[in-house]
């Protein structure tokens, strides 16, 4: 069953009829409505945030949570050097290459399997294993828990799948908002739109992104506040003498603002003096933010991290307390030199988070913040020559101070092609492509539960969750999948 995520929950409903109450009947139309963008559906009292970390292009799988120990790393090794009989090269990492990322759960795996990182992420599993960093095993978009045979019947009405499989544009889309593209609503903007009350003057920062405008943090009522790693994007002609002349930069302040008999063009002149107000606000906001952490340079996402971790300086100053962040990495599809290019990208994403992290330990907040990944898609584990082509479930990170941290959680997938017909196939719908196990539906609820969303307005923010929740084929899917302190 699909819920309509338009339709608010009982208690964000009876808080902005409350809300309403409180404005007065006699409050023009347009300012009710205004009211209802305000509510929220709880009032929080400490600050917490949640930042993504996309990464366009979808990431390979399996060189970055790589199997380990010796058994599936034979297995692994096989299938993915499969490519170098037909010339190519061979893309599996060395066993030997892992030992300075092997990831060491405070409870060991069943049946002795082990996992290591790409050998560029030393920083990320140092996290892993200091207790500040999950792994979240074989999660994509699913509508309702599916096995490989129903994947493979062909009945989508009895089974049905995410729309547009192995699509980028779809599927990055259907990650940030459970829809193909053309969606206008994210989780993320969804669950902007229950803090907003608690951000009171600050609302207009619930939503910050610094990668531009994504889907995942467009709200019903919140609004996606864009910024560059800089700060807040300003309107250079009103920072400085305009034409070298400051009555003309006063003159044209007044001119943009000014109000108007028509509709468009007044309604136009609000959004541009709200955007002059808000670069204010944050430019001297964060004037009073001084970061002692070292960020890497020459690495994008570590830029874009560092100005979350500025924003987050700054959060009393903004009068915020909950936020969403999206910053992203792209560069992840790859067909062809996956050897080669990878390394540097798996290099910046371990070391931009790691930095990130250290950042909210400097601020005291680490136990505030939380960092998860996402991206289009996996990858399939047999080679196509000298890369990997487009897949569906895949392995993610989640990192914090309130973080279950040192652990897996998911089902771990068996080490397969998926096209033998043996038991181990079971997970994977052909060429090494993974059946989640874990939706990213149960993923999003378990960091929006943290966030302060309750049990009842999950159902409304995530359209799916109704249809998790029990277990298939001996596989749970829980609501909370627990990584969450």
């Amino acid at each position: 069953m699909i819920i309509d995520t338009g339709k608010h929950t009982r208690r964000a409903f009876l808080q902005r009829t409350g809300q309403l109450a409180a404005v007065g009947a006699a409050t023009p139309f347009a300012l009710n409505l205004a009211a209802i963008g305000e509510a929220a559906a709880f009032n929080a009292t400490d600050y917490r945030a949640l930042v993504c970390v996309f990464l366009y292009g979808g990431n390979d799988y399996a060189n970055t949570v790589v199997n380990y120990d010796p058994a599936n790393h034979a297995r692994y090794a096989a299938i993915r050097s499969a490519g170098a009989s037909a010339g190519g090269p061979n893309i599996a990492l060395p066993r030997a290459d892992l030992n300075a990322t092997v990831l060491r759960p405070a409870s060991p795996l069943a049946g002795g399997m082990q996992y290591a990182l790409h050998p560029r992420m030393t920083a990320l599993a140092d996290l892993f294993n200091r207790g500040r960093a999950a792994v979240q095993l074989n999660i994509g978009p699913l509508v309702m828990p599916i096995t490989r045979e129903q994947y493979l019947s062909g009945n989508t009405t009895r089974y049905p799948l995410p729309p547009k499989l192995f699509s980028h544009n779809d599927q990055q889309s259907v990650w940030q908002s459970q829809s193909a593209e053309g969606s206008t609503r994210g989780w993320g903007g969804r669950i902007g739109d229950l803090a907003l009350a608690s951000n009171g003057g600050g609302s207009l920062f619930t939503c910050i992104s610094v990668t531009g405008n994504a889907v995942f943090l467009a709200g019903d009522s919140a609004l996606q506040y864009q910024c560059s790693t800089n700060g807040a994007v300003a309107i250079n002609p009103l920072k400085d003498n305009f034409f070298g002349s400051n009555k003309a930069r006063d003159a044209f302040r007044a001119l943009i603002r000014r109000t108007s008999a028509d509709v468009l063009e007044n309604e136009y002149a609000k959004v541009v003096g709200r955007s002059i107000d808000a670069e204010a606000k944050v430019t001297a906001g964060l004037e009073t933010v001084s970061l002692t952490t070292a960020f890497p340079t020459g690495n994008p996402l570590a830029a874009q991290l560092q100005a979350v971790a500025r924003f987050i300086g700054a959060r009393n100053a903004l009068e915020v307390k909950r936020q969403v962040f999206m910053v992203s990495l792209g560069g992840f599809d790859l067909h062809d030199n996956l050897l080669s290019r990878q390394p540097t990208l798996m290099g910046q994403v371990s070391d931009a988070i790691a930095a990130f992290h250290q950042a909210t330990v400097d601020l005291g907040i680490a136990d505030k913040v939380t960092t998860f990944t996402a991206s289009d898609f996996g990858r399939t584990l047999t080679s196509n020559g000298d890369g990997s082509d487009h897949g569906w479930g895949t392995h993610h990170f989640v990192v914090g101070g309130a973080v279950r941290g040192a652990a897996f959680y998911g089902t771990p997938p068996p080490v397969s092609a998926g096209d033998t017909g043996a038991p181990e196939d079971q997970w994977h719908v052909g060429q090494g492509r993974l059946l989640p196990t874990t939706s990213v539906e149960q993923y999003a609820a378990t960091l929006a539960r943290w966030f302060g969303a309750d049990a009842t307005e999950l159902q409304g923010l995530l359209p799916n969750l109704r249809n998790f929740g029990g277990s298939l084929a001996g596989v749970p899917y829980p609501v909370d999948l627990g990584f969450m302190a």
